[in-house]
């Protein structure tokens, strides 16, 4: 049998019964049909028919999102010896990392006497036909101003850097040189986040083709372990449902924080020099308690509070709470440590000695609710006064889950990395420095 009628009585099969087909084929063959997609791919992971100019993949980490992505490059180049296709990451780095030299990228998705050259000085690649794919940093917008391209592949857009806009732009300047050829088109591959790209795309009226999809749909080639301990630790909460499941979640209405606004707050690359770094702490309210809120923040030489790590210790016992923050204050060099002690007192205060008799140690007592304290500081983050230098997923999800009003509408039942947060940029940026003066009189 040629391969040709070999790969025709393959597809026919369903999946379970290719498979098999597969595995008993001699090893010259399998390594031949290894590289046809269509062998392999679920439907989700194939092209939609129809007149689309954007098909946007919208599903959780591991639903096959890049293999799906670098495999619509490969069919185009090889149908299009004229194509001129970019690759768009957030960064330089993550477009050759992912799209180009990862496990599921456009390298590994060829077979080996057909992989295009691949120039890195140059950012680009060219197929033996003389396609080429030109790699792009979506944090630079004005890279995408110019160049005319007839398919694009943009990888993760939910977390291209959206400060100042740039996100935004990006995506403009790349859909406006989008014109060679007669059917320019464009493959936006991401894990679902509420941020003003993804939204456009998700709104627009029959403009994109979406798929969506969760991590399980993979699930017969991740590895068995690996899925039992996402479910297992993630499951039903609103980070799993987002990464694992796909799901983009909605704003709560009247919350102190939006995800847009979160988004917007997002740093990446160089920052300010810290002047003063310090750590908040919500200790658990009893030894069953949720977690022990760690937050590590920074005042930089801008004038800028940033959020710099979550240290947060899931159920912990007491010792165990006071060493994870006594490790955050060496490896971050804190110049304070503020810990809540209504609960528990001179307990906190003693707990927290035992770990490093040295610990630069502040005890607060509130007075006022945790939304209530946490209003000023959702303030700061408005006027542009706070960044994120990363993502914080479980301390972000507490920070939208606060309500105006005072109501905490979760994850969990109390938003202690919140509030180790808010202690930390309340004495940033909120607490009066009393300056020594001389009064004559």
């Amino acid at each position: 049998m040629n391969d040709r009628a070999l790969l025709r009585r393959l597809l026919r099969l369903d999946r379970a019964e290719r498979f098999s087909a597969i595995a008993r084929l001699p090893p010259d063959q399998r390594r031949w049909v290894a590289y046809h997609w269509r062998l392999w791919a679920r439907g989700e992971q194939l092209a939609p028919s129809g007149d689309w100019r954007t098909w946007l993949i919208c599903a959780g980490r591991g639903f096959g999102k890049t293999r799906a992505g670098a495999e619509w490059v490969r069919a185009v180049a090889r149908r299009n010896p004229g194509a001129r296709i970019a690759l768009v990451a957030g960064s330089l780095a993550e477009a050759r990392a992912v799209m180009v030299e990862g496990e599921s990228g456009l390298l590994a998705c060829c077979p080996p006497e057909r992989r295009p050259l691949f120039e890195p000085s140059l950012r680009r690649l060219t197929f033996a036909n003389g396609a080429q794919a030109f790699l792009y940093s979506a944090a630079e917008p004005e890279s995408l101003r110019g160049p005319q391209h007839s398919h694009a592949w943009c990888d993760e857009i939910g977390k291209w850097e959206n400060a100042h806009g740039r996100a935004l732009r990006a995506w403009d300047n790349l859909a406006m040189g989008l014109r060679l050829g007669e059917a320019p088109r464009c493959v936006a591959t991401t894990t679902p986040r509420q941020v003003p790209l993804v939204q456009r795309l998700l709104a627009d009226g029959g403009g994109a083709a979406v798929t969506r999809g969760s991590t399980y749909d993979n699930a017969a080639f991740l590895p068995t372990r690996f899925v039992r301990a996402m479910h297992a630790q993630f499951g039903r909460s609103l980070l799993g449902r987002q990464e694992l499941g796909g799901e983009l979640i909605a704003e709560i209405q009247g919350a102190l924080w939006s995800r847009a606004l979160l988004e917007s707050c997002r740093e990446h690359g160089a920052r300010a020099d810290a002047t003063r770094t310090v750590i908040g702490v919500d200790p658990p309210a009893s030894a069953e308690g949720d977690a022990c809120g760690i937050v590590v923040c920074a005042l930089g030489a801008d004038g800028i509070g940033r959020v710099l790590a979550d240290c947060s210790a899931r159920k912990p016992t007491p010792e165990h709470w006071a060493r994870a923050v006594a490790n955050a204050a060496r490896v971050w060099r804190a110049d304070r440590v503020v810990a809540e002690a209504n609960q528990g007192g001179e307990m906190v205060r003693s707990v927290l000695r035992a770990a490093d008799i040295a610990l630069p140690l502040k005890l607060v007592h509130a007075s006022r609710g945790k939304v209530a304290r946490a209003e000023p500081v959702a303030a700061l983050y408005e006027a542009g006064r706070v960044r994120h230098a990363g993502q914080f997923p479980e301390l972000e999800d507490q920070l939208c889950g606060l309500m105006a009003g005072g109501d905490y509408e979760g994850p969990g039942r109390s938003p202690d990395r919140a509030d180790a947060l808010v202690w930390a940029m309340t004495e940033l940026l909120l607490t009066v420095k009393r300056v020594p003066r001389v009064w004559r009189f």
